[in-house]
């Protein structure tokens, strides 16, 4: 426990003797308050299964791909999340999508916010084995409680009957009551065609694109060498 241990360290050591019981006790409770947030930082950051050790203090301006500084920072303030806003991230491939998206979780995970990072392909396919033993309701019930759900490589391929549906339910959910990144190479215009129902599409798009914020990269691939990926210079 944070606060015996600095307990111990102030009876060991003469540095505290002058100060008042007061000070003293608010050293400790400080203490202990500090190393809780840790803790519940700590737990958040493995709940949230970065696919990069990324951080927005980390992201790399001077390589020209249509990301400004100012729309950034604004962003890491969390602000949209308490909004209840989505945030869009389309490019090209390499571009450093998926870098962005993990810099927003962990920042979202700074924030005090429940967040968690999942590629599509892998969340349709959790989707589709919960439907099989019966968690079905318990994974849509985790996933519409996330503050942040962010979703890479967003309709990397058509959708079948059952990913569209399962994909609306997951939309449906979050709609307006908590906030959802979206990474995706395709720009929303080409999203209709790879979701196939139009009824479907525009139910999905309508919820996934209302009082989103977007960052639309440009730019040739960060993945070759000597360029750098998001953040730092790729290896």
């Amino acid at each position: 426990m944070a606060m015996a241990e600095a307990f111990d360290q102030q009876r060991s050591s003469s540095q505290y003797a002058e100060l008042s019981f007061d000070d003293r006790l608010g050293l400790l409770v400080d203490t202990e308050w500090t190393a809780r947030e840790r803790r519940r930082l700590s737990q958040r950051l493995r709940h949230a299964k970065l696919r990069y050790p990324a951080s927005l203090e980390d992201v790399d301006f001077s390589t020209p791909r249509g990301l400004h500084r100012e729309a950034v920072l604004s962003l890491g303030t969390g602000a949209w999340i308490r909004d209840h806003h989505n945030l869009l991230i389309t490019g090209p491939t390499g571009i450093g999508k998926s870098w962005l998206a993990s810099a927003f979780v962990q920042s979202a995970c700074r924030h005090g916010f429940s967040a968690t990072y999942v590629r599509a392909p892998r969340l349709l396919h959790e989707l589709a084995v919960s439907r099989g033993d019966g968690s079905y309701a318990r994974l849509l019930t985790k996933l519409a409680k996330l503050d942040l759900l962010a979703i890479d490589d967003w309709l990397l391929a058509s959708l079948s009957e059952a990913e569209r549906r399962d994909l609306m339910e997951v939309i449906e959910d979050r709609s307006e009551r908590r906030s959802t990144l979206i990474a995706s190479q395709l720009p929303p215009t080409a999203w209709h065609a790879a979701i196939g129902e139009p009824s479907v599409a525009d139910a999905i798009c309508d919820r996934v694109l209302h009082q989103a914020h977007r960052l639309t990269l440009k730019g040739p691939t960060m993945r070759d060498p000597g360029t750098r990926r998001g953040g730092k210079a790729a290896s």
